[in-house]
């Protein structure tokens, strides 16, 4: 056992050994898509292999000696064209994402607004009709990069489906002319990693396009933790690099494009800190509500955030909006719509709709009670949170640049990102994230050549996995009343 343990040790040590391996990789790791060579483990590859040629090859067609004139002719070609290739690995591997011959990235540093692309895949999706009574209803368009009329043909998909967007006079709908709506976006991540913004931006607009005249108000809001996050620090509404057509374009761009109308950003990273009573108890500060000690099944201690608008509106994330003269909340009035990135974790497998719940609760709060929110996520802790504050009216699941490598998330750099170009939406969290894990992120996985799919397979239900921890999610969910299912044939699938 000493003798394996040694000689495993000298491998790992063994620049000859390592260098060999680095090179293997690159040429099995990108195979029939060079825009994989702009992947941080290509790049680390393309080193290592650049200095083992170097080092271990190129001396020696340097040195060799042939009798004949012809012979020393063809080794002096074959010495340059790899000293050529050396040089060439040397610049893919030092500059990475900086250059990039093939034109397939952004130049680092370059002031142009269009966003660095990463592979593009085709995702065929297909309809589906469930026999079973009250299903839950998926709505998917396809072929958009998210600046375009996908978000108003998703709104037209879902009215034609009877799920109307718009609530008029005595109609059923989901946003009410003067209501306050807060979407919940992802922030704590820049590039791909957060939740498109140009998406977003429709979203906004076809609020303020309602028919019969938006009154309300919109708050684009997030809970970054003050933690993690591309900057060690949290979340930010007001990245440089974001998910978009125009990198420049952050949440708050977004929110100051429309100066004559109530829409405004809140970044709970701010108050996550701060424990605070509800206004109906006389505290009218920012901050967070911890709603109690942590839940015996989930172990989650549940909290949520209340605080003033930029326009002066007072909002619980629980109990909806209150109305100070009155002394009385206006729960019917406050709208949630929850529009996550679909994407892989590292430690969870997959985060959508009911993992970006993890932005409403505070991670510090709930820690300091007893039931850290973020450990909680393996045991349905996120189900527990949507159930016991705020049930989203709405989810909308942006899928317009995913990250489909396994185990790789949540970060998502422009390069590591796979343009599959869809958007879908349900009332149901569960079912929209068991839908869009199989048909939309393992199918991506797959392309890019990816095996190990077990992370992202919400079918898997061995402990501590995505699947396990979905249906926990679900099942508190159900407790509440709320329709949550992960089962196939309780979908319907309907396609613009």
């Amino acid at each position: 056992m000493n003798s394996i343990k040694k000689l495993v040790h000298k491998a790992r040590h063994s620049f000859f050994i390592f260098g060999l391996a680095g090179i293997l990789w690159f040429i099995f790791r990108t195979g029939s898509k060079p825009t994989r060579m702009i992947y941080p483990c290509q790049q680390a590859s393309v080193a290592s292999g650049g200095l083992w040629l170097a080092t271990y090859v190129l001396p020696f067609l340097v040195v060799v000696r042939s009798p004949g004139t012809a012979a020393r002719g063809k080794g002096r070609i074959l010495a340059g064209f790899l000293l050529l290739l050396i040089i060439s690995l040397f610049i893919l591997g030092g500059l990475g994402g900086s250059f990039n011959i093939l034109g397939l990235a952004d130049v680092a540093g370059d002031d142009a607004t269009v966003a660095g692309k990463g592979d593009n895949i085709m995702i065929n999706l297909s309809p589906m009709r469930s026999q079973l009574q009250e299903p839950s209803d998926i709505f998917a368009v396809t072929g958009t990069f998210g600046n375009d009329d996908a978000l108003t043909r998703l709104i037209e998909l879902m009215q034609s489906h009877g799920l109307p967007f718009y609530a008029q006079n005595s109609s059923l709908g989901i946003i009410g002319k003067n209501d306050v709506v807060i979407i919940k976006v992802n922030s704590q991540w820049d590039e791909r990693g957060g939740t498109n913004s140009d998406l977003v931006k429709a979203l906004v607009q076809a609020i303020l396009d309602h028919p019969q005249g938006f009154t309300g108000e919109v708050v684009i809001a997030d809970n970054g933790q003050g933690q993690y996050g591309s900057t060690g620090r949290g979340g930010s509404l007001s990245y440089a690099r974001n998910n978009a057509e125009d990198k420049a374009q952050s949440m708050q761009v977004v929110a100051d494009s429309f100066p004559d109308r109530k829409v405004s950003t809140y970044l709970w990273d701010t108050i996550t800190n701060k424990k605070v009573g509800e206004y109906g108890e006389g505290d009218m500060a920012d901050g967070y509500i911890v709603s109690g000690p942590p839940d015996a099944q989930t172990k989650i201690a549940v909290t949520y955030p209340k605080f003033q608008t930029k326009y002066g509106t007072y909002i619980s994330f629980k109990l909806g909006v209150w109305d100070a003269v009155n002394g009385s909340y206006n729960s019917q009035r406050l709208k949630v719509l929850n529009v996550p990135v679909l994407k892989t974790h590292v430690i969870y497998g997959v985060t959508a709709s009911v993992k970006h719940y993890m932005g409403v609760g505070s991670d510090m709060q709930s820690r300091e009670a007893g039931g850290r929110a973020h450990n909680s996520v393996g045991s349905g802790g996120m189900g527990t949170e949507m159930a016991q504050t705020r049930f989203p009216d709405l989810n909308i699941l942006d899928a317009i640049w995913i990250n489909a490598h396994p185990k790789v998330g949540p970060s998502t750099s422009y390069e590591q990102a796979s343009h599959t170009g869809i958007i879908a939406a349900s009332v149901d969290p569960a079912a929209l994230d068991y839908w869009a894990a199989k048909n939309i992120l393992m199918p991506a996985a797959r392309d890019l050549g990816h095996d190990d799919l077990e992370s992202l397979d919400p079918d898997n239900t061995s402990p501590g996995t995505f699947g396990d921890w979905l249906r926990q999610s679900s099942a508190e969910i159900q407790k509440a009343g709320h329709r949550a299912t992960v089962s196939e044939k309780s979908m319907n699938v309907y396609l613009a």
